[in-house]
């Protein structure tokens, strides 16, 4: 059983690492395919390097419990199996969330950008490995309601 623990940790970083949502510039999620996107320009005053924090869902606190309890119900006899049980689904649940948080957050950037009609804006995206930028660059700021991209 001690050896199942690990592989289930390794199995719930997997997981989580296939769900995070990719924040870049050049991805756009399916609802966004095929829909009208406003066009704006502006020019990059400043670029700065930020952390995007990770997701916070159910399924790492869920399943970390999960397996928490599995671990926890092999220690010991019946009752103190069953109190470990408990104890290990606590503490799974508080592993698995935090597992979770660290998987998915990424690296990202904040543009500062002056924009053609005189307003500066601010900007939060994840990094592209395809996409590089810098202060001066002319970009366009593309996007619909809440989801804004910045490209070139």
């Amino acid at each position: 059983m001690k050896n199942l623990i690990p592989l289930l940790l390794l199995s719930l970083a997997g997981l989580l690492a296939g769900c995070a949502s990719n924040l870049s510039g050049e991805s756009y999620s399916r609802s966004e395919a095929r829909t009208i996107q406003q066009v704006e320009y502006g020019v990059i005053e400043a670029l700065r390097p930020v952390q995007i924090e990770g997701t916070k869902t159910p399924i790492g606190s869920g399943a970390g419990a999960i397996a928490g309890g599995i671990a926890g119900s092999s220690v010991g006899g019946d009752t103190t199996g069953k109190v470990m049980a408990v104890i290990g689904a606590v503490v799974g649940g508080l592993a698995g969330a935090a597992i979770e948080e660290g998987v998915t957050r990424t690296r990202g950037v904040e543009f500062t950008l002056k924009m053609d009609d005189g307003r500066t804006i601010a900007i939060v995206q994840e990094l592209s490995p395809n996409e590089k930028f810098a202060v001066g660059d002319r970009v366009r700021v593309i996007g619909s309601g809440r989801n804004i991209r910045v490209a070139h």
